[in-house]
């Protein structure tokens, strides 16, 4: 390989490594319609709603919370 495209190779390298890189949010959304997961989306939903009623079970609105189940 020449010096030249090195250089070039290198430039395009530092580019992308200055561009700003996407959320997980935004990368998962990406996998799920590149790679048509939909199927995961209703599992990964109920996780995160178990895991917000489990943080706010723990705090002063756990009154509050206890009532509709």
């Amino acid at each position: 390989m020449s010096e030249e495209k090195k250089e070039q190779s290198a430039a395009e390298f530092n580019e992308l490594a200055k561009e700003r890189r996407p959320s997980l949010a935004v990368e998962f959304l990406y996998f799920l319609m590149h790679n048509k997961k939909w199927w995961l989306l209703p599992i990964v939903i109920v996780i995160i709603l178990l895991g917000a009623l489990v943080l706010l079970g723990g705090s002063g609105l756990a009154p509050f919370i206890y009532p509709l189940f």
